[in-house]
């Protein structure tokens, strides 16, 4: 008679299989949200830092926040904010915590909490910023084109002017580069139709004059339109400020910048200028699409009357604290070769 086989061996070893498969099981945890799609999953942060400056129209707010363990240094720069009723919340010198999100081309802020709350000390002046109202005169600011020549704003009344405020090195895939991006979009469709064309005007205007000469603004052009043809500067011009006139136009176009550290920490300001050179309208921030400046220049050329004083904004109003800022430096999760967001020393910049 043959003697049983004994099964513990093989129960046990059995059952550190099936406990190794429930192990790997449980370390998959569930899958993330992009892996399905072959999309990289978004990365998440712990943030702490201080309220600077709060952009409701822009749905963003300038951040002071401390060192950000494997993504940034110290550092003040603008984050979305989502959601953006959270804004209502944030008041300049609040300590905020916060969860930063960062996708491969953007990055915000979620569950954004008020940790404290800091008032002004009294008798503090309360600086202002004009705010171009609808029906406002256009100063005839001088500006210098990609072509080197003296240009002004008068010079294009009669025709529905659209400026935008940008400097060529901006780092940050949401403000210089993506409204370059749709300002390139305004200028490809209008020119597909001829009527519209000979009544438009685009002008992408630097802050930097510094850096922005007029080479470099004509290579940065080239890049936004996506071509080499200098046809491209009789429909839409780039150009700069002088120096001596820069204080006046940020003033008038509400445009807040720093420098600091070789880049500029700003605010975004587009305008849509009547062929009678009064102020159609006015963006603040990069809350718009091409297709709402097409829109604009429908109604430039049959503008409504303008609204009474009583309903209009007042022409100050109270701007953001222009506490010193730090460089704005691009996120290391979001960096890219080269000058990928704006051309470094000895590159040609780049529009998008």
């Amino acid at each position: 008679m043959n003697r049983p086989l004994n099964s513990s061996p093989r129960l046990a070893l059995f059952c550190l299989c099936a406990l190794l498969a429930f192990s790997v099981a449980c370390n998959r945890g569930p899958s993330q949200p992009g892996a399905a799609n072959g999309q990289p999953a978004a990365k998440r942060y712990s943030l702490k830092g201080r309220v600077i400056s709060v952009d409701k129209n822009a749905g963003t707010a300038n951040i002071d926040n401390e060192p950000i363990a494997g993504f940034m240094d110290a550092m003040i720069m603008p984050y979305t904010i989502k959601p953006s009723s959270t804004l209502d919340q944030l008041q300049p010198g609040d300590s905020i915590t916060a969860d930063v999100v960062v996708e491969p081309d953007k990055y915000w802020l979620e569950n954004v909490k008020v940790t404290g709350h800091s008032k002004a000390p009294a008798g503090t002046p309360t600086a202002t910023v004009h705010i171009p109202n609808p029906g406002d005169p256009v100063p005839d600011f001088k500006l210098i084109n990609q072509n080197g020549k003296r240009i002004s704003l008068h010079q294009y009344r009669g025709q529905t002017l659209l400026l935008t405020l940008i400097y060529t090195r901006c780092p940050f895939p949401d403000f210089c580069p993506r409204v370059s991006h749709e300002f390139a979009a305004i200028d490809g469709q209008v020119r597909a139709d001829p009527a519209r064309y000979g009544r438009t005007h685009l002008l992408s205007i630097s802050f930097d004059p510094a850096h922005d000469t007029p080479k470099v603004l004509r290579a940065y052009g080239f890049s936004c339109a996506g071509s080499k043809d200098s046809a491209l500067f009789t429909h839409w011009e780039f150009s700069t400020i002088p120096p001596a006139e820069l204080p006046k136009f940020a003033d008038y176009f509400a445009l807040t910048y720093k420098q600091e550290g070789g880049l500029i920490t700003h605010s975004l300001s587009t305008a849509v200028i009547s062929p009678d050179g009064k102020v159609f309208k006015w963006y603040h921030g990069a809350d718009w699409r091409a297709s709402d400046l097409l829109q604009d220049i429908a109604a430039a050329a049959h503008p409504a009357p303008p609204s009474p004083a009583s309903e209009r904004a007042p022409a100050h109003a109270p701007a953001p604290p222009r506490a010193p800022l730090s460089r704005p430096l691009l996120p290391r999760s979001l960096s890219a070769p080269g000058p990928a967001f704006g051309g470094g020393v000895g590159k040609s910049p780049q529009c998008v």
